[in-house]
């Protein structure tokens, strides 16, 4: 299993993964699930992936070679006129794997599945994100839905959704996610550390500030112990229930 979030925000755009990827519990192994394309002064792209870890690695694949050799038949992410354009192609490449893989003979449904989050900023337009469905159709972020989870998402979305703020700072917005996250692999084994995160300033088109999270980091700890600690003094703050 796997979870990702993207966050738009008044300053720019965060993302965090984790790294757990299972075939059982006997068979847990680390994988990046971030990927960041990168021209410097015309286009950042951040791409995250949940699913099926052969699908997701043949799209990235396929992705980055035709950004090394793109043609009329292949269009390169690199060359994408617009966001919108790019999370066109990345559905359409992601389609096409799927696709491919249900014709070898394999016909479980959901077998091949994988859900994508493309966001970033191309020169001369906004910041955009876009969650992009195995079906190769997709969503793009806004007001009413200014961030996106794929994967175990249920564990982490309540704080999201109870303290999110557009405005507030990128060190802010680390500091939730860290939260979203502790409580979703307190939850589900399959979901673990180490997180990926990438923040990206609006119109700095270039990478930003970008790291790894160890789950024995002294501030995750301190973020892990602490908000458990406040949890448990808020329920005991609360009126008690008169039967």
């Amino acid at each position: 299993m796997t979870y990702c979030v993207g966050m738009m925000l008044d300053r720019g755009l965060v993302f965090m993964s984790d790294t757990r990827t299972n075939a059982g519990l006997d068979n847990i192994s680390t994988f990046r699930k971030m990927k960041i394309f990168e021209n410097p002064g015309e286009r950042v792209l951040t791409l995250m992936s949940a699913g099926n870890l052969a699908t997701t690695q043949a799209v990235i694949s396929l992705l980055e070679e035709r950004t090394k050799a793109p043609d009329d038949r292949d269009p390169s992410l690199m060359a994408a006129p617009s966001m919108f354009q790019a999370a066109r192609l990345v559905a359409d490449v992601l389609r096409e794997v799927i696709e491919a893989h249900a014709q070898t003979g394999q016909q479980a449904d959901s077998a091949f599945n994988a859900t994508m989050m493309l966001g970033g900023q191309i020169y001369g337009g906004p910041p955009r994100m876009f969650l992009i469905y195995p079906e190769g159709n997709f969503i793009e972020s806004g007001e009413d839905t200014p961030f996106f989870q794929i994967g175990e998402i249920k564990y982490g979305r309540p704080i999201l959704v109870r303290a999110y703020r557009p405005d507030m700072s990128f060190e802010k917005a680390l500091r939730l996610l860290l939260v979203s996250f502790d409580s979703t692999l307190k939850a589900n084994l399959t979901v673990g550390a180490p997180f990926d995160y990438h923040v990206y300033e609006t119109d700095s088109l270039k990478t930003g500030k970008t790291g790894r999270i160890e789950l024995d980091d002294p501030y995750f700890q301190t973020v892990s112990r602490d908000w458990g600690t406040a949890l448990t003094d808020a329920l005991d703050r609360l009126p008690t229930y008169e039967f």
